[in-house]
């Protein structure tokens, strides 16, 4: 890979920030949780606010250095609960997390009696 895992993160926080227009003195909220090569081909990078539950998975494509548009939220709260821990965050912030907690798709597993 030509990508090192450091670019790769600094990449999808870039991108990120830019793309949710974060000002400048609300950016250091942000941080990368976690980030993981996938086939030699790019890299999925987590980037969530530290102490939250909930982050964004986003894509970087190795070859292009280029950032998937179409990232994913992950959180484990629902969408009834989406003010919890918001409190001490900017306004902005808080509203964003608001709006994609309440925005996620909640699946739900149906268990049968074999298991």
């Amino acid at each position: 890979m030509e990508l090192k895992p450091t670019d790769a993160e600094q990449l999808a926080l870039d991108f990120f920030l830019k793309d949710w227009e974060i000002p400048e003195d609300e950016r250091d909220f942000f941080v990368v949780l976690d980030s993981r090569a996938v086939d030699d081909r790019w890299y999925v990078v987590e980037i969530g606010v530290e102490g939250l539950p909930d982050k964004w998975v986003i894509q970087v494509y190795d070859e292009t250095k280029d950032c998937d548009p179409c990232f994913t939220f992950v959180s484990p709260i629902n969408a009834s609960e989406s003010e919890t821990g918001l409190e001490e965050l900017p306004e902005s912030i808080a509203e964003i997390l608001q709006s994609e907690r309440q925005g996620q798709e909640v699946f739900v597993t149906q268990r049968t009696n074999n298991e």
